[in-house]
């Protein structure tokens, strides 16, 4: 069988190589005798800012919205947004409740001072056997773990915690949080090039904690209820830096790539046509974020031409096609039409956490060839966007299509 994997936008060879990686693995998983083929489109027909981002004014400020309302969502974007920010409040919180009032005996340490030295010992150099180790290549973090485990451990805030951690309580609490802040440092730094799920994500948070000699997630926090009203009102757009210049150099692939697309994308629609054709077996067709679109739009234009491509699958992951469709904006059909004649099955894959992705069925819904399919990642934007390679269900779901 033969996979062809279509990347999204912003995406550059060295991305291009880890996601194909993860992709491949997942297939092979379940199809260990297919033939999966990476089609990289980025550097000959992805966008660039020519002059250097010579049209760029500047600066200004970010815009504010309603927040998500689930509560672990609101809270990891506080982390995003300021890693740091449950240390701060513990620190102002103060120590619990002691036989000694709050004052420890002299030349005893503290709780707070032993997890502060456990968290200094933590080796910053890990075996690459190590669990923790093979958790952070598999998630991509693994080239900031050892500045996150530096930034927070020479913060201000955690130190301040630490000095008000004079109880266990309090010190379990310190643990707890002083893993999330790491774990949200290297999140923050690597934002959507991070491939962690939820689940992952608490891992490494179960993980680290284990090694400052706590408890874990179920300890039960005092800084919850403070933070949570506040994890409630942020935005993602409140993760974005306000300053226009770094965003948009930061950025502009991602948003060039759509824009070149849709002024362009016959070049790259071509491409993919011959690419579909290599082989004379029909491929199944994998498509991320703009790769989806430029897929349906190949297979409709194709179909309207009465040159319908021969393709097992088409699969979509975090794909805006049907959303450009709602509009009138997508290429390969007339707004309001239905799928030509000749289209193949498609599933479409989506995470409603993830704000790039969207429904095609009640779109396009026809009969059993178009089928939507949740999967949750658990992770907020923009890292739930690239989170689908790292979901078991994404791979099950296109084998079950399959058989």
């Amino acid at each position: 069988m033969r996979f062809v994997f279509v990347h999204g936008t912003g995406v550059r060879q060295e991305r291009f190589d880890e996601l194909f990686r993860q992709v491949e693995a997942g297939l092979r998983k379940r199809f260990p005798a297919a033939e999966v083929e990476p089609c990289y489109w980025g550097r000959e027909f992805g966008a660039a800012l020519a002059a250097g981002g010579a049209t760029v004014p500047g600066m200004r400020p970010v815009t504010a919205a309603d927040a998500e309302d689930d509560p672990e969502t609101a809270e990891w974007l506080l982390l995003l947004t300021d890693p740091l920010c449950e240390l701060r409040v513990l620190a102002e919180l103060g120590v619990g409740s002691d036989d000694d009032g709050g004052f420890g005996l002299p030349g005893l340490q503290s709780p707070g001072d032993e997890v502060r030295d456990r968290l200094g010992g933590l080796p910053r150099a890990l075996d690459p056997a190590d669990e923790l180790a093979v958790l952070l290549r598999d998630t991509g973090l693994a080239d900031g773990y050892r500045a996150a485990l530096d930034s927070v451990a020479n913060s201000d805030e955690f130190h301040a915690a630490s000095l008000a951690a004079e109880d266990e309580a309090t010190a379990a609490e310190l643990v707890l949080l002083t893993s999330r802040a790491v774990v949200a440092t290297m999140l923050a730094e690597a934002q959507d090039t991070a491939l962690c799920t939820g689940d992952e994500r608490d891992r490494l948070v179960d993980r680290l904690s284990d090694r400052l000699g706590g408890t874990a997630r179920g300890v039960m926090t005092r800084t919850a209820g403070v933070l949570f009203k506040l994890a409630q009102r942020l935005t993602p757009q409140s993760v974005l830096d306000s300053k226009r210049g770094e965003l948009t150099n930061d950025k502009a692939s991602e948003v060039g790539d759509i824009l070149r697309y849709q002024a362009r994308g016959e070049h790259l629609r071509a491409h993919l046509e011959k690419v579909i054709g290599r082989a004379p077996e029909p491929p199944v067709l994998i498509g991320h974020s703009l790769g989806g679109i430029a897929l349906v739009d190949t297979l409709a234009l194709a179909a309207r031409r009465g040159q319908a491509l021969p393709v097992r699958l088409l699969v979509t992951v975090g794909s805006q096609a049907p959303f450009l469709h709602e509009l009138g904006a997508l290429a390969g059909l007339e707004p309001g039409s239905a799928l030509p004649a000749g289209f193949p099955e498609w599933l479409n894959i989506y995470d409603r956490r993830d704000l790039l992705s969207y429904l095609a069925e009640p779109l396009f819904g026809d009969g059993a060839r178009v089928t939507d399919h949740e999967v949750r990642s658990r992770q907020p934007f923009p890292v739930s966007h690239s989170a689908y390679w790292r979901l078991d269900p994404v791979f099950d779901r296109i084998a079950e299509a399959l058989r």
